[in-house]
C-alpha cells in the first residue's frame, strides 16, 4: 500500500497536542516527586499502575530528574528546574563514577548534561562554579565509559555493557552520549578525577546550589 502524504500538514497544527503533552507531563512529574520514596531506590517500571524499583538496576533515575529539567526547558516553570537541579546534586553523584554499568548517558547526560546545556543556552543564570561542577561530572562520566573498552582480535573493539567485557549490548550505543560530550569537553586530569571521586564518596547528599 502506498504512503499517502498530506501536504496540508504544518508544524503549528501540532501545538495543541504538544501543549497537552506538557500538561500531562507536569502532573506526572509532580505526582512522582510527591509520592516516591527515594529510600526505595529508583522507579524503574510500573506494577498495577504504580512505580516500583528493582535493586539490580537504577538506569532510570536520570530520566526521573531529567524529565523535570526538560519540562522547565519547554515551559519555563521554575519549580521543575528546582526539582531537577536539587535532586541531581542530592542523588545523582553515585552514577558519575559507577564503573559497573553502561548507563552513563541515560543518567548523567539527562541530569548534569541538561543543566550544563541550559546554562550554556542562557536559560538559567551563569554560575562559574556550578558550570565547572557539571563539566567535571560529565568528564568523569565519559572517562568511566571509555574505560569499559574490550579489545578484540583484529585490534578493534567495543564498549561493553553491565553484563561484562563479553557483552555487546545495544543500550550501550544509546548511552554513549556521555563519552561524546566528555570528548568535546576535553581530557580530565588524574587529580581532578580523584577530587570528584572523593566528593562522591564523602558528600553524596551535598546541599543543592542556591538560585
Amino acid at each position: 500500500m502506498a504512503i499517502r502524504i498530506d501536504q496540508h500538514l504544518a508544524a503549528h497544527k501540532l501545538v495543541p497536542k504538544i501543549n497537552r503533552l506538557f500538561d500531562l507531563s507536569a502532573a506526572k512529574i509532580l505526582s512522582l516527586e510527591k509520592t516516591w520514596d527515594a529510600s526505595k531506590g529508583t522507579p524503574v517500571f510500573t506494577v498495577k499502575g504504580k512505580y516500583t524499583s528493582r535493586g539490580w538496576t537504577e538506569w532510570t533515575q536520570g530520566f526521573q530528574f531529567g524529565s523535570a529539567l526538560l519540562q522547565f526547558d519547554a515551559t519555563g516553570e521554575k519549580q521543575f528546574l528546582e526539582i531537577g537541579r536539587n535532586k541531581t546534586v542530592q542523588l545523582m553523584a553515585a552514577h558519575v563514577s559507577h564503573v559497573g554499568v553502561h548507563d552513563h548517558g541515560f543518567n548523567n547526560i539527562s541530569t548534569y548534561g541538561n543543566l550544563w546545556r541550559l546554562m550554556r543556552e542562557g536559560k538559567i543564570p551563569r554560575n562559574e562554579y556550578e558550570n565547572n561542577f557539571y563539566e567535571l561530572a560529565l568528564r568523569v562520566s565519559g572517562a568511566v565509559q571509555a574505560a569499559r573498552w574490550t579489545r578484540i582480535a583484529d585490534g578493534a573493539g567495543y564498549i561493553y555493557s553491565f553484563n561484562g567485557p563479553h557483552s555487546l549490548f545495544v543500550d550501550t550505543l544509546r548511552s554513549l552520549r556521555s563519552l561524546a560530550v566528555a570528548h568535546q569537553l576535553g581530557p580530565i586530569s588524574i587529580m581532578a578525577r580523584a577530587a570528584m571521586l572523593m566528593t562522591c564518596v564523602a558528600e553524596p547528599r551535598t546541599r543543592a546550589f542556591s538560585m
